[in-house]
Formats: structure tokens, C-alpha cells, sequence
């Protein structure tokens, strides 16, 4: 099975993309077919031993659609085999370890297909995007020369009805002349600028497929005859008794006013792809790598994994790597929406797109092509604005059945005019009527603001988060969001930094029962009464291990600039500690139990304290005498507690899973504020956790980082992954936040209460004008209350009711999120 995603040309409302959809899913070999009329994109699951692109092109051919700057036809594909999806990383792994040339060679192919993939991919993108501007201004062209026509005749039909219902001069022109020339006028505008319109026409008498341009359509091209009819063949209007009334204003003024409309819409629908144009731009066009000893400046296309790539002030950087030489600032607000540069030294990774703000570095290509942070989330924000949320499915199904009903609409209206209005009045005002509120009814009727409602919204929305560091993998998620009430957080990398850091260093007297800092008097050993010399001594030990919190202590010296020494002899004491021999003194340090063991009194006062506080002793010591105490903890990020206040704004319950300890899980949640607090969890009772809270009524988020919160992720309603953590948490979440700061949560939150409520906007004023529209132009209050609906100004209401509903969805990329 393939999937792919195609771009289609052509579509003009919601009705044409529920054409399309239905044509492709009866298709042999087509499992799925989703059509967005907003992005005008189809993603289709098929199989290619079945039936191939070209058929399906074939198949909606013959009602007016096509497919768009497809390379090859062969499509967009959404995944790349697994030799190019793991493309180049043998080569990182194995040069290092001598990998033979032919494997090298063959990797460096599969990176070099990789690359030109997703290259393949941008230059479709802006091949689209060049297609589409040559349509916008093609569009443009035909508004400019119909729109000032319309508003003349426009304005003579007012002058018109002004004359005939209050005391006003009629214009000077004669009605005879002028009708011709209202002929001629309507005939090049109905036959050149109303061909979609004809083609809809067409469509629907050869395929039975009906859709806005068809409505349109039938209504002016009746005008068009009746007109006609009455204008150059006088002597049918006499034998059947018509009044000499013609409607080439009509439509010279509805084609006018709905393609104005058209063209507005276009031009907004072209601007909800934004975020998705911004992020290709982002792609650097060419690098430099280290090829034969030399530095050399090659097409992105070109670098391949395991290629050294240098990175000069200023410059994008190319793909994904890790740093091999040299230190900089890199802005990556790009991905994660903050605007601070970040610090990168050798061994950090750098993300493709961002920009190197200051310094030379060099860095080894790891990802590239369709690997990259930055086409993933390319195609995740793709997929994420071509899908659908739950709310759309009943505009869909309306859309699906609208046009035909309206077509039954309007043959009733004229009948019913025809049959009834002619006891009230004689037959030919009754028809003129029923013709008039028959064109009425096809016009006004139009579905696309209905069609694009929730679309355009779930664009805007998906874009505006990914602009802010928060990529959303599709619009149920988005939708869903909104209803939470709880908020399941996971501690380690989420609410804390995920790392150990030392917090406290604290030096000792003699007197245990006493402790106090460095620089204090009254200490007997003089010799380690400086903070940093007793810091440097211990990071010199602690150097040789490989124990996380001695790589904290380590840490801790090279934040003081402390150049370490190397010892004279080492020990690992397996689950307790270190011995070590410098400059021909023994040293310990470790656990509390360590210094037992060797008859070392300590503090136990401090030692409890430093464990109630969720912090991890090392005691360090002489062979006979404690010297200072390192407390150690997986610190809180600054984020958190501020995140947590403004989800208690937003009415939302915080709790935290924590596989720690009750002491330490109760001393974090006591910082941050957390409301709840399930310490000591296996990696599987999280998701029985969540599934609880879920029995108990909540709507549950879950945010977390790891392998062990995959799970938990999949079972809650909504999964939030934190970008900094594990490919298999980020696979599992629904939403990843870049930045992995939980500070991005309430920030989602409020992108989706906006959403939702701005779609709920759109679809109540769609519902609203059509509800109210289609029996104001049927002339249903016409006896009661001589309300009636001119079809000049249904085609003016329809063409905006569009443009307003894209505008209104356009609004949330000013949403405030903070």
C-alpha cells in the first residue's frame, strides 16, 4: 500500500471536493481518499499494483479536475523505503569502525536519493505556488475587466429602480439601444468569463455531477436565453404576452460580483498556506562540506550523512548534525518559537534551518533529505492541516447533498410561482417572477462557506501553532484539546530538566555536629575550606566515572572554570562510591552507606535533609574526615512553575507521575504546584493511570518524554510528547512541543479554544446565511410581508459569505497565545 498526497486544480467549492472524493474511493485498489477543498490537496491510500495515479487523474479528468505539478506521476510520497529512510547512518557508525567502501558507497547513494527527495519535494512546492500566482493573476485580469462593468450596470439598475418606485428621472439612454448593448456585454461576459460556470453546466448533463459553478450556471445562462429571447425574437415576447423587461443586467452583475468572490477567496486561500511556504523557506539551498581536504560549496541535494559540513556567522545551517569542532549561538526559534539564541558546543546537535548567529563551527550530517526535524515537521504540519476534525463531518455531509437539493429547490420555486402566482396575477408577471427567484435560489444557495468553515480555521490553526514551536498531527487533536480538564505530566525531562545537576556544595568543620559554607572562620582544615579547591579535588576523582551524578559534579567544576588534575589511582566501588589516590592523598566520596563503612561521621541531619528535599548525597571525605556534602537533583525548569499557574487559569487539574521516590516526587510538586502526585510508578501503571482518571469522567492530556510514557501517551486523549525527548514518545503524542518546555501546553490550549471557537463562527454564519438566504431568494415572505431577494444581491451575498469566512480564520493568526 502507498501513500501519497496530490495536489488538485480545478475544485471551486466543497461540493466539487465531495465529487472528487467519491469518484476516487469507488476506484479499484483505492483503500482511503480524503479531499480538502481548503488546501485543495487529495491524501489517497491505494495500491500501485492495482491502479496508478495517472488512472486516477483519468477518472476525475472528465469532470474538470485535474492533478498539479505532479513530478513523474508518480505522487508525493508520504514515507521513503527503509534504505533511504535509514540512509547514511551506517556511514557515521561504521567509517569510525572501518566500514568497507562498497557499503559506504551504497549508503552514501541512498543519502544522496534521500536528499533529492525532499529537494524533489520543495521545488514542487514552489512549482505549485508559481502555478497558483499564474492563476491568481489570470483571475485578476478577468476581475479587472468584468468588475468595472458590473458596477456601471450596477448602478444604472439602481438608477432604474429608483425611477420606477419613487420621483426620479429614468436615465437618458434609450431602451432599445441599450439593450443591445447589454447583449453584447453579457454575451462576452457569460461566454468567457462565465465559462467555469458552462463547464459546471456541461458536467452536470454528461456526469449527473453537480456543484457550485453548476447552480450558477443553470441561473444565469436561463437569464441569459430568457433575455435573449426577448431582446432579438420581439414577436415570441408578443405572441406570449412577456413583458419587455430583459436580465443581461443580472447577469453581467452576478457573474461580476461571484467572481470578484472567487477570486477574493482564492487570493485569502492562497494566504492560509503561509506557515507551510515560511517553513520550505527555511531550507538552506547550498553548504559546505569537507570534500577531498577541501572546502567545498555544494547544492543541498548534494550532502550526504557523515559529511563534515562547516557553518560561518550568519549562514543557515544545511541538515541535522552534531557538532565536531568549534562553538556558536544558534537561533532556533524556528523550531522552538523562542527567540534566544541557544549556545552549541562540540557534541551538541544542530537542527537544519536554523541560523548560526555568531562563530565558525564544523558538524557531521547525521539527518538530511526527508530526514531532517525540518521536513518532518514540513509533512507533519501538511497532514495535520489536510485532515479533519470531528466537527467538520456534518458540514461535509451537508455539503455532499447540498447542490442537488438546492437544484429541486429552485425547479420548485418556479413552478410553484408558475402555477400558483398565476391565480394571483397574470401568467407572464407570475413567470417572470418565478424565473427571477428560480436564478435567485441557484445563486444565493452556494455552499463553499459552509465547505470552508472548518478547513481554513484548522489551517490557520495547525500554522500559527507551528510558527510557535508546537506541531499538531492532525485536526482531532486540535479539536480535542479544548476539552481537557486534566493534565497528566510526567516528571523527569518534562517538569524537571531530565538531567542531574548539583544544587548545594557544602563544606564541613571538624565538628560534624556543626556545618558551614566556605569562607566562614573556625574551620580546622584549612587546607579544603575553599569551595572550589575541595570542588576541583572531588571533579579531578569523579572525572574517571561513569556514573551519571558524578558527570554532574564533573559539570559542576567545568561551570566554575576549575582545571582538573588527574589522579594517581582510581576506584569503582560498585553501588557505593569511588576511591581515589591525588597528589598522595586518599580520597572517598559517595553514599552515606560509603562512609559508614569506613567510619566516617557525617551530619545525618543534613544528609535527611538533602534526601527530603528529593536531592542525592555524595559525601566526600579525607580517609578519616568528612570534608563537603554535593546535593544533587534533577533540577526544576524555570518553565514549570509559571505553566502550571496559567493551566490552573484555564481551569486545569495538574497531576504528576513520577517513578522517583514519594520524598522527592512530593518536593517537586510542592515547587511547581502540582495538584496530585502518583509517586513511585511503573512505566506500565501510567497508562492504568490515566485510563482511571478517563473511568472517573476526566478528559485527560498526557505529556511526557520517554520510552516508558508511550503508553500513557496512546491512552489518553490527548498525547503530548516533548520535542527533546525519544522518536517513540514523539510517534506516539498527538502534539510535540519543540522546545520540550511545558510552558507551550497552556499556550496549545488556548490555539485550540480559539479554533474551535472561530470554526463554530464560521459554520453558524455558513448555516445562517443559507438557512435565511434560500427562502428570502425563493420569495417565501413575498406575500406576507414583500420581502423578496433581487439576484444581483444574492450573487453579491454569496460571493462575500466565503470571503468572510476565510478572513474571520485568517484572524487567528493574531491570536495571542501567551
Amino acid at each position: 500500500m502507498q501513500k501519497i498526497n496530490i495536489s488538485i486544480k480545478g475544485m471551486t467549492c466543497a461540493s466539487c471536493a465531495a465529487t472528487i472524493e467519491k469518484v476516487i474511493k469507488k476506484l479499484p485498489g483505492v483503500y482511503e481518499a480524503n479531499v480538502n477543498f481548503a488546501t485543495e490537496k487529495m491524501n489517497v491510500e491505494f495500491d500501485p499494483q492495482v491502479i496508478s495515479v495517472s488512472n486516477m487523474e483519468s477518472a476525475i479528468n472528465k469532470y474538470g479536475y485535474g492533478f498539479t505539478s505532479f513530478p513523474s506521476g508518480t505522487g508525493e510520497t508520504s514515507d521513503i523505503s527503509d534504505s533511504k529512510k535509514n540512509a547514511g547512518k551506517n556511514i557515521v557508525s561504521e567509517t569510525s569502525a572501518g566500514c568497507e567502501v562498497q557499503e559506504c558507497k551504497i549508503n552514501s547513494i541512498n543519502s544522496d536519493s534521500a536528499g533529492r527527495i525532499f529537494s524533489s519535494q520543495v521545488n514542487k512546492a514552489d512549482k505549485i505556488k508559481a502555478e497558483k500566482t499564474d492563476e491568481l493573476r489570470k483571475h485578476r485580469q478577468k476581475v479587472e475587466f468584468v468588475l468595472p462593468i458590473a458596477i456601471i450596470v450596477f448602478a444604472f439598475m439602481m438608477w432604474e429602480i429608483a425611477a420606477a418606485n419613487f420621483d426620479i428621472a429614468a436615465f437618458f439612454i434609450p431602451h432599445r439601444l441599450y439593450s443591445v448593448f447589454l447583449l453584447a456585454i453579457s454575451s462576452v461576459v457569460m461566454f468567457w468569463i462565465g465559462q467555469p460556470f458552462l463547464r459546471g453546466i456541461a458536467n452536470f448533463i454528461r456526469y449527473r455531477a453537480a456543484n457550485m459553478d453548476t447552480l450558477v450556471g443553470i441561473g444565469t445562462l436561463s437569464a441569459y436565453i430568457y433575455s435573449a429571447i426577448i431582446v432579438l425574437f420581439p414577436e415570441v415576447r408578443s405572441i406570449l404576452n412577456l413583458p419587455d423587461v430583459n436580465y443581461f443586467d443580472v447577469v453581467i452583475v452576478v457573474i461580476g460580483f461571484i467572481y470578484l468572490g472567487k477570486y477574493l477567496e482564492a487570493r485569502s486561500k492562497y494566504r492560509t498556506g503561509e506557515a507551510i511556504e515560511k517553513l520550505i523557506n527555511l531550507q538552506a539551498k547550498t553548504a559546505i562540506v569537507i570534500r577531498d581536504g577541501q572546502e567545498t560549496e555544494v547544492a543541498i541535494e548534494e550532502v550526504m550523512s557523515g559529511d563534515i559540513v562547516i557553518v560561518k556567522p550568519g549562514g543557515r545551517i544545511p541538515v541535522d548534525g552534531i557538532i565536531t569542532e568549534g562553538f556558536s549561538a544558534v537561533d532556533e526559534s524556528m523550531i522552538t518559537g523562542e527567540s534566544i539564541p541557544v549556545d552549541k558546543s562540540v557534541n551538541d546537535t544542530v537542527i537544519g534551518g536554523t541560523i548560526n548567529k555568531q562563530g565558525t563551527f564544523k558538524f557531521r550530517a547525521l539527518k538530511i533529505g526527508q530526514e531532517t526535524m525540518l521536513a518532518q515537521i514540513i509533512k507533519m504540519v501538511e497532514e495535520a492541516q489536510g485532515s479533519r476534525a470531528p466537527i467538520q463531518k456534518l458540514a461535509d455531509r451537508i455539503s455532499a447533498v447540498f447542490v442537488p437539493v438546492v437544484l429541486g429547490i429552485a425547479a420548485l420555486t418556479i413552478i410553484v410561482w408558475i402555477a400558483a402566482g398565476s391565480q394571483f396575477m397574470p401568467l407572464s408577471q407570475a413567470f417572470r417572477l418565478g424565473l427571477l427567484n428560480f436564478v435567485g435560489v441557484l445563486v444565493i444557495a452556494c455552499p463553499c462557506a459552509l465547505g470552508l468553515a472548518t478547513p481554513t480555521a484548522i489551517i490557520v490553526g495547525v500554522g500559527k501553532g507551528a510558527q510557535n514551536g508546537m506541531l499538531i498531527k492532525n485536526a482531532e487533536s486540535l479539536e480535542k484539546l479544548h476539552k481537557i480538564n486534566t493534565l497528566v505530566i510526567d516528571k523527569t525531562g518534562t517538569i524537571t530538566i531530565g538531567k542531574p545537576k548539583v544544587t548545594d556544595f557544602i563544606l564541613f568543620n571538624g565538628d560534624l555536629g556543626k556545618k558551614t559554607t566556605a569562607g566562614q572562620e573556625g574551620i580546622d582544615m584549612q587546607k579544603y575550606s575553599d569551595e572550589k579547591t575541595a570542588l576541583k579535588i572531588l571533579a579531578s576523582l569523579e572525572k574517571k566515572s561513569e556514573h551519571p551524578l558524578a558527570q554532574a559534579v564533573v559539570e559542576k567544576a567545568m561551570d566554575a572554570e576549575l582545571e582538573l588534575e588527574e589522579p594517581d589511582s582510581f576506584e569503582n566501588l560498585e553501588g557505593r562510591g569511588i576511591r581515589g589516590r591525588l597528589n598522595g592523598q586518599i580520597y572517598l566520596a559517595g553514599s552515606p552507606g560509603l562512609m559508614q563503612e569506613a567510619r566516617i561521621d557525617f551530619d545525618e541531619e543534613v544528609v535527611k535533609k538533602i534526601s527530603i528535599e528529593g536531592k542525592t548525597p555524595i559525601l566526600f571525605s579525607t580517609e578519616n574526615k568528612l570534608i563537603a556534602a554535593a546535593a544533587i537533583a534533577d533540577v526544576v525548569k524555570e518553565s514549570s512553575r509559571p505553566a502550571v499557574e496559567n493551566l490552573h487559569k484555564l481551569g486545569i487539574k495538574v497531576v504528576m507521575l513520577s517513578g522517583d521516590n514519594r520524598n522527592t516526587a512530593e518536593y517537586i510538586a510542592r515547587q511547581v504546584g502540582i495538584d496530585e502526585v502518583f509517586a513511585e510508578v511503573l512505566p506500565g501503571r501510567k497508562a492504568e493511570i490515566v485510563k482511571e482518571l478517563q473511568i472517573k469522567g476526566s478528559k485527560v492530556a498526557m505529556a511526557g518524554d520517554g520510552i516508558n510514557d508511550a503508553p500513557a501517551l496512546v491512552q489518553a486523549d490527548v498525547g503530548i510528547a516533548m520535542g527533546t525527548g525519544t522518536d517513540i514518545a514523539i510517534e506516539s503524542a498527538d502534539i510535540t512541543l519543540l522546545a520540550g518546555d511545558i510552558s507551550k501546553i497552556p499556550q496549545a490550549i488556548r490555539l485550540s479554544k480559539q479554533t474551535l471557537r472561530t470554526i463554530r463562527q464560521n459554520l453558524f454564519w455558513a448555516f445562517i446565511y443559507n438557512i435565511i438566504g434560500i427562502p428570502l431568494a425563493a420569495r417565501l415572505f413575498y406575500p406576507l410581508w414583500g420581502l423578496l431577494l433581487n439576484p444581483v444581491f444574492a450573487g453579491l451575498a454569496m460571493a462575500f459569505s466565503s470571503v468572510s469566512v476565510v478572513t474571520n480564520s485568517l484572524r487567528l493568526k493574531f491570536t495571542r497565545l501567551r
